[in-house]
C-alpha cells in the first residue's frame, strides 16, 4: 500500500492492516472498536471507524492504538449508526500521514462511500498516472484511493456493477470493506491472498479479517469469504455474488506461520494447531541433540511446543519478552543502541546456563535480531546454541500487502544456510522445507509445483499475480506513493 521507513532494530515482517465491519446493531461503533482491538496485531500505527445512521456518515481516525483512540465513551457516542467499518494500519516510524488513515471516504452521485483495504495493488502506480492524466485529484498516497477513482469513473449505474468494473482493472491482493448509504460489502481478490470472514451476532452481520475479531464479541463464525466473492449485507440480509473468473486459490501461507493471531481460524485451519504441526515437521526434518527447546517469543512459541513434543526435548521459556516497550524506545540514543534487543527480550539464565539450547523462531529477515538473541543466550551461559526456523528461508520480498525489505536486504538472499549460521553465530541452523510446510498445512504430498495451494512467493519467488509496478515502470513498487523520508 505504501513504502515505509523501518525502525533501525525492526527485524520482523508487518501485516498491512485489519478490517472489521458490522451491519444491523444499534451500537455499531462500539462493536467495531472492540473488533479492531482484537485485531490490533495486524496494525498498530493508526485506526479509523466510519459509521452510518440512516441520514449521514460519521467518522473518527487517528494515529495510535485502538484503545487510545476509541477508549473514551464520548468518541464512541459521536459515531452514531447501525452499521460501521473500521481499519487498523500497521506500525512504522516514518512515512505516515493522517490523510492515509483509513477508511477513506468520498461522496458519489449515488451517495457516500467509505472504503477500507487490506493488501496491495500491484498496478496502482500505472493506474494512478493514468487517472491523474484524466484529471483525477488524489487526496492520499495510498493505492486504495485508486479503487475509489475507478468506481467514480465507471459508466455502470449501480455501485456493485461499478465496483466489479473497477476491480476488473486492478491487479494485486485485496480484501475490501465498503460502507454505503444502503449496504455493507466485503470483497476478496480472485486468488484469496488476504483473509476475510463472515460472522453473526444476533441479527447483525459481521465481516472481518480474522475470527478472533468475532470471538471478542461472542459472535458466531459463519464462513470465510470465498476468493473472488462479493458479499452484500443490507436490510434484506446477506447475499453473495461471484463475478470474477475462477482462479487457483493462493492464500498467503505466512498468515499461518506468523501474522494471524494464534486463536484465529483461517481458511478452515486453526492457526495455533497449524503452528504446532509446523514445529513437529521441523523436528522431524532437522533434529539436533539438545537439553532444552526455547522459543523466541512470542511468535515462536507454538512451533517450539510442537518441536519439543516431537523431539522429546523439554520446552522452557528461556527468553522472557517485555510486552511494555513503547515508542519511546524504538530509536534509542546511539550510545545504547547495541542494547536494543534487551528492551524486548531477556535471557532466563537459570534455564540456559550450561545447556545445549535450540532456539525456535518463525523466520529470519535481515538476521540482525537473531544475531543479538544468540549473543544474549550465549552471554547467559549456553553451552551450545542451535536455531531452527519454522518456515523456509525468506529469499524474496512480498508485494501483496506485507512490509518486507528489498531482496538484497534479506539474509537468505545473500547467504546459503551455512553462511547465515555464521552470520548469526549459531552452532547449527536449519529451516523448514517448503514440502514440510505444505505437509504441516495438511497437504501430505508437499508442494505441487504445478498447482501450489498457497502464495509462497517470499520463499520461492513464484509470484502468482503480475507485478506491473515492479517490472514495468519503476525500480521499486509504488515509488510515486512513497512519503518523504
Amino acid at each position: 500500500m505504501l513504502t515505509q521507513k523501518r525502525a533501525p532494530d525492526d527485524d520482523k515482517f508487518h501485516e498491512e492492516c485489519a478490517l472489521f465491519g458490522i451491519y444491523g446493531t444499534s451500537d455499531a461503533a462500539a462493536h467495531t472498536a472492540l473488533g479492531l482491538h482484537a485485531l490490533q496485531h495486524r496494525g498498530q500505527e493508526a485506526s479509523g471507524i466510519v459509521t452510518y445512521d440512516g441520514r449521514r456518515f460519521h467518522d473518527h481516525r487517528a494515529a495510535g492504538l485502538v484503545g487510545d483512540i476509541f477508549g473514551e465513551q464520548s468518541v464512541i457516542a459521536r459515531l452514531k449508526g447501525y452499521c460501521a467499518i473500521g481499519h487498523n494500519r500497521y506500525a512504522t516510524t516514518g512515512g505516515s500521514s493522517d490523510r492515509n488513515i483509513q477508511p477513506i471516504f468520498a461522496d458519489f452521485d449515488f451517495g457516500g462511500l467509505a472504503l477500507a483495504h487490506n493488501g496491495n495493488l500491484t498496478n496502482a502506480y500505472i493506474l494512478r498516472k493514468e487517472l491523474v492524466r484524466m484529471g483525477c485529484l488524489f487526496q492520499s498516497t495510498t493505492d486504495t484511493e485508486v479503487i475509489n477513482h475507478l468506481i467514480a469513473r465507471s459508466n455502470y449505474s449501480t455501485l456493485v456493477d461499478r465496483m466489479i468494473d473497477a476491480l476488473g482493472r486492478v491487479k494485486g491482493a485485496y480484501s475490501l470493506l465498503l460502507l454505503t448509504n444502503e449496504a455493507l460489502l466485503g470483497v476478496r481478490d480472485p486468488m484469496g491472498v488476504r483473509p476475510l470472514c463472515i460472522g453473526k451476532l444476533d441479527d447483525a452481520w459481521i465481516i472481518t479479517s480474522e475470527s478472533c475479531g468475532l470471538d471478542i464479541l461472542g459472535a458466531r463464525f459463519v464462513r470465510d469469504v470465498e476468493p473472488g466473492e462479493i458479499v452484500i449485507v443490507d436490510g434484506s440480509g446477506l447475499r453473495s455474488i461471484k463475478p470474477f473468473a475462477r482462479q487457483q486459490r493462493r492464500f498467503c501461507v505466512f498468515e499461518h506461520i506468523y501474522f494471524a493471531r494464534p486463536d484465529s481460524k483461517i481458511e478452515g485451519v486453526g492457526v495455533y494447531e497449524a503452528r504446532k504441526r509446523i514445529g513437529v515437521e521441523l523436528a522431524k526434518e532437522s533434529p539436533v541433540p539438545a537439553d532444552v527447546i526455547v522459543p523466541v517469543p512470542d511468535s515462536g512459541v507454538p512451533a517450539a511446543i510442537g518441536f519439543s513434543q516431537q523431539s522429546g526435548t523439554p520446552f522452557e521459556l528461556g527468553i522472557i519478552r517485555n510486552h511494555y516497550v513503547g515508542r519511546t524506545f524504538i530509536e534509542p540514543a546511539d550510545h545504547i543502541r547495541h542494547l536494543g534487543v534487551r528492551l524486548k527480550h531477556n535471557a532466563n539464565r537459570a534455564l540456559i546456563e550450561g545447556k545445549r539450547i535450540v532456539l525456535v523462531d518463525d523466520s529470519i529477515v535481515r538476521g540482525t535480531t537473531s544475531m543479538k538473541i544468540v549473543e544474549m543466550v550465549r552471554s547467559a551461559g549456553a553451552k551450545e546454541v542451535h536455531m531452527r526456523i519454522a518456515a523456509p528461508p525468506t529469499t524474496d520480498p512480498c508485494f501483496y500487502g506485507i512490509d518486507t525489505p528489498d531482496k538484497d536486504k534479506l539474509l537468505a538472499s545473500r547467504y546459503d544456510v551455512a553462511g547465515m549460521a555464521k552470520f548469526i553465530g549459531v552452532d547449527s541452523l536449519a529451516f523448514l522445507s517448503i514440502d514440510g510446510l505444505y505437509r504441516a498445512m495438511g497437504l501430505p504430498e508437499g508442494r505441487d509445483a504445478r498447482q501450489p495451494a498457497f502464495c509462497d512467493a517470499c520463499f520461492t519467488g513464484d509470484y502468482p499475480i503480475a507485478l506491473d509496478d515492479v517490472n514495468g515502470v519503476e525500480d521499486r513498487q509504488l515509488s510515486l506513493l512513497a512519503e518523504p523520508a
